[in-house]
């Protein structure tokens, strides 16, 4: 629901209003969050605390990762729907804390805080979704610096949900992530990179249609593909062979 937003895709059908592409997301969203607590689940204590995709996390560091990010972006959006700005943290040193703090715990612990947090989060984005357009296109501060639309919150999510549900390596792949989800999420990467100066100038071409440049410093490089390989090799979830044009270039790790 961003290209058109970004300029990102030409075509002659109306763009949707802020509403309708927040509650297309949001119904993906929240499918895709019942499919990853129906896999994690099944995880063991052990499993919980073996190691994850990520590099020096486990499983349980994603699970605590993705629950506070609920939370953060809860205290956020209530914070905007009041009139108030409130980062989703009050400091790095306090995420890193509740990480390690979290990761410790059972896996039913775990998947409890999963559930709960991402209800909470689905309660906000209630009140969120029935704004005004005026109101939907309004920036909200998660991080510092870092600002966003405030229809674009339930991708922002929809991200998390995904490439974390990936992250667990419990048998969900970046190969299995379904079309729409996968432009979205595309989409939003080229939200989040634009001219970032630490990623090389990439034109990116994806069968779905997506055109996109992004990056900020050599000389554009055009790299193809289908926009899941596309998500996943612009976040370090798979790597460029399905891809044409991106053998030579060096990304920085992305979340």
């Amino acid at each position: 629901m961003l290209a058109e937003e970004a300029g990102t895709n030409e075509g002659s059908f109306p763009r949707p209003t802020f509403a309708e592409s927040v509650a297309a997301v949001r119904k993906r969203k929240m499918e895709e969050t019942q499919h990853l607590l129906g896999d994690t689940i099944r995880l063991s204590d052990n499993e919980w605390q073996s190691p994850s995709l990520l590099p020096g996390w486990t499983r349980a560091h994603v699970a605590t990762h993705l629950a506070r990010n609920a939370d953060g972006l809860r205290r956020s959006v209530d914070a905007f729907l009041s009139g108030r700005s409130a980062r989703m943290y009050a400091s790095e040193m306090e995420r890193q804390d509740e990480m390690e703090r979290g990761s410790q715990r059972t896996g039913l612990d775990l998947q409890i805080d999963l559930d709960t947090s991402a209800s909470q989060l689905n309660a906000v984005m209630n009140r969120l979704a029935a704004s005004s357009e005026d109101d939907l296109a309004r920036e909200v501060e998660l991080r510092a610096g870092f600002h966003v639309p405030a229809w674009l919150i339930a991708t922002a999510r929809l991200n998390e949900v995904v490439l974390h549900h990936v992250d667990l390596g419990i048998g969900y792949s970046i190969d299995q992530v379904d079309d729409d989800i996968a432009r979205w999420l595309l989409e939003w990467m080229v939200f989040r990179l634009d001219d970032r100066m630490d990623v090389p100038r990439l034109e990116l071409q994806s069968t779905s249609g997506v055109r996109a440049r992004i990056g900020g410093f050599g000389e554009p490089t055009v790299v193809s593909g289908a926009d899941r390989f596309l998500l996943g090799w612009l976040t370090g979830r798979c790597d460029s062979s399905k891809l044409e044009g991106a053998d030579q270039v060096v990304l920085p790790l992305v979340g």
